[in-house]
């Protein structure tokens, strides 16, 4: 009787255990990439993706786990099982499709390129960038785009992270940048170490490199989670909650 109590009780031990894991979501992201993700003074994650993964789990009722993970090996750490899921400024597509299921689109940001102000290059271009040094962050759709556009003509420096770059832009070693457009207002624009500006138009196109904007990603066979957030994305645009992390954010109107 005892021996089966202690199983009866073990079992039920293992569910409730079972059932508070379920209850959390890991989600995979990279930091400091400001506004989108980055840490407060304090410690604190937070940014535009933390507070609307936060906000997608609470309408699920889940719990957000966030895992801070270099951006080289994001997806292998997905793939891996150390996340449930990437909410990490991850652009959709054609080359992560093969990999990863996406979420339905949740924010578009354009993509631009940033220079010192009393920088002479007014239009980024083969003959401008000749010979210049272009920064963009590794591994990014950005790093893809400049390497085949201009990888014959200019050096490519390509940094880890956003903060690496700047520092570089800061000593003169980085002629020119190449970012998404709010990491490169947060860190440069909005920087107090150096005066810079944006050259050039805002690039969204071909998407072929830049995709169709940001997405959550999941294993591929993780469909209802998806399907999940999908959902939960929609209610938050239905109910407002979206608008408003939007206009905390980037100081505009929500398209």
């Amino acid at each position: 009787m005892k021996k089966l109590l202690t199983i009866t009780l073990l079992g039920s031990a293992l569910l409730a255990g079972s059932a508070v894991a379920q209850d959390t979501l890991r989600i995979g992201v990279d930091v400091p990439y400001e506004p989108m993700e980055y840490r407060t003074a304090d410690g604190e994650l937070t940014g535009f993706d933390i507070e609307l993964g936060n906000a997608i789990c609470e309408e699920i009722d889940r719990k957000c786990e966030w895992v801070v993970q270099a951006w080289d090996g994001i997806i292998p750490g997905l793939m891996a099982r150390k996340y449930d899921a990437i909410m990490s400024s991850m652009t959709i597509n054609e080359a992560r499709k093969e990999t990863v299921l996406f979420s339905d689109p949740y924010i578009t940001p354009p993509s631009a390129w940033f220079t010192p102000e009393d920088s002479s290059i007014d239009f980024p271009a083969k003959e401008t960038l000749e010979d210049k040094t272009i920064g963009v962050q590794r591994g990014t759709l950005q790093d893809n785009y400049v390497t085949d556009m201009f990888g014959d003509d200019a050096e490519i420096s390509r940094y880890s992270t956003a903060d690496d770059l700047v520092l570089d832009m800061d000593a003169g070693r980085v002629d020119i940048a190449f970012l998404d457009f709010p990491i490169g207002k947060s860190t440069l624009l909005d920087s107090d170490e150096g005066d810079y500006k944006v050259v050039g138009e805002m690039i969204t196109e071909p998407k072929k490199y830049f995709g169709d904007g940001f997405g959550v990603a999941f294993r591929k066979r993780d469909q209802e989670l998806a399907d999940q957030f999908n959902e939960a994305l929609a209610t938050l645009k239905d109910n407002g909650t979206y608008k408003e992390l939007y206009n905390k954010y980037f100081v505009e109107e929500a398209k």
